[in-house]
């Protein structure tokens, strides 16, 4: 694990942005496509924004990945992750194709289509976060570290829905759905690479017991130590209750 920690979030956002890039263009080297998974939230606006600035990446060879979904949200709602995808990425750069996760659609349908899409070449690099209850992608504790499926459906925690009201994307918690489509802890750990960004205090126990507590589904983050090639991006404020 490589963990760089840096003066604060805008700084975190730049510098996750541009080893992302290095490892698309990296991966465009050598091989005729890359494939990326993409998350949301306010950790990664600035992620995304680096990403898609840089230069020398053949955005038309790259297939993106929904990381995520809340389950009965159209892609118009302003919390949508359809939404926050496409205006910050997909519009952004000419990418190849994308795939979304429909939360208006059958969530079956919905899941085969994703799953059959994901399974069909490894992945290279997986854009990601950490909760503030310690979750990865929406498998909040204690999180399925067996299954390997690609998808699957979960049931939200409140602590993930309350994360929600206060990043300001529901005006209350009863307005936040329970339910949702998220990519499972396998499917992530299959990546070729992996970027974790996590910015701000309010995620610095999640960041301290990921890093230096149990292994446990109870700590879905604390999976990614087990990661062979993961670079975890902080701030001074996420990183500030570590003991060394």
């Amino acid at each position: 694990m490589d963990i760089r920690i840096a003066e604060n979030a805008s700084e975190l956002g730049k510098n996750a942005g541009l080893l992302a890039a290095e490892i698309l263009r990296g991966a465009l080297k050598s091989q005729p496509r890359a494939r990326v998974i993409v998350a949301t939230g306010a950790s990664q606006f600035e992620t995304l924004a680096t990403l898609t600035s840089e230069p020398g990446i053949d955005w038309n060879r790259v297939d993106g990945f929904h990381l995520d979904e809340y389950i009965g949200l159209s892609a118009d709602h302003p919390a949508s992750f359809c939404g926050y995808l496409r205006d910050r990425f997909v519009t952004k750069v000419p990418i190849g194709s994308f795939h979304y996760l429909n939360g208006l659609g059958d969530p079956a349908h919905v899941i085969a289509g994703a799953s059959q899409a994901l399974r069909a070449a490894p992945i290279d690099l997986a854009l990601i976060g950490i909760g503030e209850n310690g979750h990865l992608a929406f498998n909040d504790p204690p999180a399925d570290f067996e299954t390997t499926e690609q998808y699957h459906i979960v049931s939200l925690d409140e602590a993930c829905r309350q994360q929600q009201v206060g990043e300001g994307w529901f005006a209350s918690l009863a307005d936040v759905p329970t339910r949702a489509f998220s990519m499972t802890i396998s499917a992530i750990l299959a990546s070729k690479a992996i970027v974790c960004s996590v910015p701000d205090e309010r995620k610095a126990i999640a960041v301290r017991n990921a890093l230096e507590g149990p292994l446990t589904p109870d700590v879905p983050a604390s999976i990614l130590r087990n990661h062979p090639n993961l670079t975890l991006v902080l701030d001074k404020a996420s990183a500030s209750r570590l003991s060394k």
